[in-house]
C-alpha cells in the first residue's frame, strides 16, 4: 500500500508510503482520498498526515507527467482534506515539495522538524504549483512571500517557514506534538483557502517580474506561476484553482518542461552503473597536492563532507597560502549563513597543510590539483605512489592533458583515475570521472563514491584532451572566434548567446576566467594542432596587447571602473584587421546565424564524442554541458537540444557550412547515422 492508515484511541494515523522519496503518484493520491473517507467513516478526532523513512513527500511522479492525467487528480483529493470536517496535521519531516507541500497546504495544521525543509520547486520542472499551491500560499504567507517561493521554486528550511506562518510550530517529534496539540485551539484553525486573499500589492508584483526578468530569462513557467497567482487574487478561491489547473497542464506538455524533465531525469541516473560491481576503496583521509583556488576548493568540498584533507604543498610559502586559501572559503561559507560557527571550526580542525608527503602516509585517496604540466603532474604521482598506502587511489583533476601518460609515471596505473572539478569546485555539481585506459573498476567506483559523498553529479568520461566539457568548450570558442573575425563583434556575438539561455556569453565569460588561461592552452596545443585548420589569431594579439580579462581591466571588454563592462572599439578593428590580413571579405550576420552556426559547431562536436566513445550516452554530454558550462537547463542540454531540430535537419545545414571550410564542418558519422536511419541522436551508441 503506498498510503497506510491506523488509529490510536480517537486520533488517525495515515502515512505516505511510497518510497524511496514518497513520489504522489496514482496510488499515493487513491489511497489518500481512501484515507479522507476512512477518517470521516472512523469519527476521529484528527488525523496526522506523515510520510515514512523521515521524508513527507517530495512532489509529484514525474513520470506521469508524459500521459494523460488519471482521477483522483490531486486538486480533488486536497479539497477533500479541506473540505473534512476532522481536521488534518501534516507533520513534516525530510522534505515536503511540490505536491507534498501543498498536502501540508490542505491540513489545518502544520508542525515541521528543526532539519526539515518545505518549498514549490516545479518552476524547475517547467511547470507550476497543480494542486492550490499558488492559491493557498498567498492566503497563507501573503503575497510576496508566496511569489519568492512559487516564481524562483526554493525550498524552505523549517525556521524560516515557522516565522513567515508557513507552518505553526518546528518540533523534534512532529507526529508526537500533533497528537498532543490542544483540540480547542486545533479546531479554531480554519482552512487555509478561507483566509482572506492578500491585497493585491502593484510594487510586489513588479518587482518580482523585474527578478524573474534578471534572473529566469527565457524561462515561461515562473512568469506563468506570477500571472496565475495574480489573477487569482481577484477570484474565488474555485475558479482560481480551476486557472491554475489549466495552466499546469499546459505548462507540463510544453516542450521547455519535457527538456527540464529530461535533465532531472538525467540527474536522477548519474550514478555508477550496475554492471560496476567492484567495492571503491574505503577513505577517511584524503590528500591534495596543491593549494591554489582550485585545490582549496576541493579541500573544502571534502571537508563539507566530513572528511579529513590535508593539502602537500612547495615549501612554507606554499603550505601558508594554503591555509589561507581555505579558511577563506570557511569563513565566507560562515559569513553567507552557509555553516554555522560550530561547523567552521569542524573543518578547520579536520584540514592541515604540510609540505612532507609522509604526512598523508595513511590518506587511501589523493587528488592532484597542480600546475597543468604533464612532467610536474608525473612527478607528483611517483611522489605519491611512494608515500601512499599500496591500495590508494591517485585522481588528477587535470582538465585537458593526457591521463593516460600520467598513470604511465606510476608502477599501478590501474589504480589512477581523473577527478575532473569545476571552478569553484566546492560549489559547481559537476564532477568529471575520467576512465583511464587501465584504470580499475575499484578506482572507478571510489570516483563514484566521491561523487556521491560530495553530492556532485558525476558523469564517467573517456580520455581525449579536453574530454567531454573543455572539447565542447573550445570547438564553441573557435565557432565564436571564426564569426567574430568573419563578420561579427563579441559584444553581439555574446549577446546572440544571452538570447539563447546562457548567463553570459562566451567572450564575457573569458574576460571573467582570464584570456591567457586559453592562450596557454593553444600553446600547449600547437605541436599537434592540423596545420591545414583555419586558425584564428584575435586571441592571441588581445593577449600580446596585455587584454587578459577583467584583471587587467580590459580583455574582449574594458572596465573602466573595475566592474562594469563597455564595449571595446579595439577589439573590434583586431577583427576588421585580421580579416584583411586574411582576405577575408566580412558578412553582417544575424543573431539567429550566429547562434546557428556556435550551435551546430558544438552539436557535431559532441556528436564526435559520442561516436569516439568518450562520452557514454548523449545524456551524460547533456549533464556536462548544463551542470559545468552554463548551456540553458531549460533546453535540456546540447544533445536533447539537437532533437528538436531534428538529425537531418543539422546534417543538412552543415554541409552547406562546410563548403566554406571541409575540416572544421566535417560532418560527425553519428550525426550522419541519426540522419540515414531515423533515429534521435539522443538515442545513439558510441561507436
Amino acid at each position: 500500500m503506498s498510503v497506510t492508515t491506523r488509529r490510536e484511541e480517537n486520533v488517525g494515523y495515515v502515512t505516505i508510503d511510497n518510497s524511496p522519496v514518497n513520489a504522489i503518484g496514482l496510488s499515493v493520491r487513491s489511497g489518500l482520498l481512501e484515507a479522507v473517507a476512512w477518517a470521516e467513516k472512523s469519527n476521529l478526532e484528527r488525523v496526522i498526515v506523515s510520510g515514512k523513512g523521515g521524508m513527507f513527500a517530495a512532489g509529484a511522479d514525474a513520470k506521469e507527467f508524459d500521459s494523460e492525467p488519471v482521477e483522483p487528480h490531486l486538486p480533488d483529493v486536497l479539497n477533500a482534506i479541506d473540505d473534512s470536517f476532522i481536521p488534518w496535521i501534516a507533520a513534516i519531516e525530510g522534505v515536503a515539495l511540490g505536491g507534498g507541500a501543498e498536502i501540508a497546504l490542505a491540513c489545518r495544521m502544520r508542525i515541521m522538524a528543526p532539519g526539515a525543509s518545505i518549498g514549490f520547486p516545479e518552476v524547475t520542472l517547467g511547470v507550476i504549483p497543480g494542486a492550490g499551491g499558488t492559491q493557498r500560499l498567498p492566503r497563507l504567507v501573503g503575497l510576496a512571500n508566496a511569489l519568492d517561493m512559487i516564481t524562483f521554486g526554493k525550498p524552505m528550511r523549517a525556521q524560516l517557514a515557522r516565522d513567515i506562518g508557513l507552518v505553526h510550530a518546528v518540533e523534534d517529534d512532529p507526529s508526537y506534538a500533533a497528537f498532543m496539540f490542544n483540540s480547542e485551539e486545533l479546531g479554531s484553525f480554519v482552512p487555509v483557502r478561507d483566509l482572506p486573499e492578500p491585497v493585491i500589492d502593484t510594487a510586489v508584483i513588479d518587482a518580482a517580474r523585474e527578478r524573474l526578468a534578471n534572473k529566469s530569462r527565457g524561462q515561461i513557467a515562473p512568469f506563468r506561476a506570477l500571472e496565475v497567482i495574480e489573477a487569482g487574487m481577484e477570484l474565488p478561491f474555485l475558479e482560481g484553482l480551476t486557472i491554475e489547473r489549466r495552466a499546469f497542464l499546459e505548462l507540463r506538455s510544453s516542450e521547455q518542461a519535457k527538456s527540464l524533465r529530461h535533465i532531472f531525469f538525467a540527474e536522477r541516473a548519474a550514478k555508477a552503473p550496475a554492471s560496476l560491481t567492484a567495492d571503491p576503496v574505503a577513505f577517511d583521509h584524503v590528500a591534495i597536492v596543491g593549494g591554489g583556488m582550485m585545490g582549496s576548493g576541493i579541500a573544502y568540498a571534502l571537508l563539507h563532507a566530513g572528511l579529513r584533507v590535508t593539502i602537500v604543498e612547495n615549501g612554507d610559502e606554499g603550505v601558508e597560502r594554503a591555509c589561507t586559501n581555505v579558511d577563506t572559503i570557511i569563513a565566507a561559507s560562515l559569513q553567507r549563513g552557509l555553516i554555522d560557527e560550530a561547523g567552521a571550526n569542524s573543518r578547520r580542525e579536520r584540514f592541515s597543510a604540510t609540505s612532507d608527503y609522509s604526512d598523508v602516509a595513511d590518506a587511501t585517496l589523493a587528488i592532484e590539483a597542480a600546475y597543468e604540466s604533464i612532467d610536474v603532474k608525473r612527478t607528483v604521482f611517483r611522489a605519491l605512489e611512494y608515500a601512499l598506502p599500496a591500495n590508494a587511489i591517485l585522481a588528477s583533476n587535470t582538465s585537458y592533458l593526457d591521463l593516460n601518460e600520467i598513470a604511465n609515471a606510476v608502477s599501478k596505473p590501474s589504480q589512477v583515475i581523473g577527478l575532473h572539478f569545476f571552478a569553484p569546485a566546492h560549489i559547481m555539481k559537476l564532477l568529471e570521472i575520467v576512465v583511464g585506459e587501465h584504470t580499475s573498476d575499484a578506482a572507478l567506483a571510489t570516483g563514484f563514491a566521491l561523487g556521491k559523498r560530495l553530492r556532485k553529479i558525476p558523469v564517467a568520461v573517456g580520455v581525449c584532451d579536453g574530454f567531454v566539457g573543455n572539447r565542447i568548450l573550445a570547438r564553441y570558442r573557435e565557432a565564436a572566434d571564426t564569426v567574430l573575425m568573419d563578420g561579427s563583434t563579441p559584444w553581439d556575438i555574446d549577446e546572440a548567446m544571452v538570447e539563447f539561455g546562457y548567463a553570459m556569453g562566451p567572450y564575457c565569460a573569458q574576460d571573467l576566467s582570464g584570456l591567457d588561461i586559453a592562450h596557454a592552452n593553444r600553446r600547449r596545443q600547437d605541436a599537434t594542432r592540423d596545420p591545414a585548420r583555419r586558425y584564428i589569431p584575435i586571441a592571441d594579439r588581445m593577449v600580446e596587447l596585455g587584454k587578459l580579462g577583467r584583471k587587467t581591466g580590459a580583455g574582449w571588454y574594458r572596465y573602466p571602473d573595475g566592474s562594469g563592462r563597455v564595449d571595446d572599439p579595439i577589439v573590434a578593428d583586431l577583427a576588421l584587421e585580421e580579416a584583411h590580413f586574411a582576405g577575408i571579405k566580412r558578412v553582417d550576420y544575424t543573431d539567429d546565424e550566429i547562434r546557428e552556426r556556435i550551435l551546430l559547431a558544438m552539436i557535431n562536436e559532441a556528436a564526435d564524442l559520442l561516436h569516439e566513445g568518450i562520452a557514454r550516452r548523449a545524456s551524460d554530454i547533456d549533464l556536462v554541458v548544463v551542470c559545468g558550462y552554463g548551456f540553458p537547463r531549460w533546453r535540456g542540454g546540447l544533445m536533447h537540444y539537437a532533437d528538436t531540430i531534428g538529425a537531418k535537419s543539422i546534417v543538412a545545414k552543415i554541409e552547406s557550412l562546410s563548403v566554406e571550410d571541409p575540416i572544421a564542418w566535417k560532418i560527425s558519422p553519428l550525426l550522419q547515422q541519426c540522419a540515414s536511419s531515423g533515429i534521435l541522436i539522443s538515442d545513439a551508441k558510441p561507436a
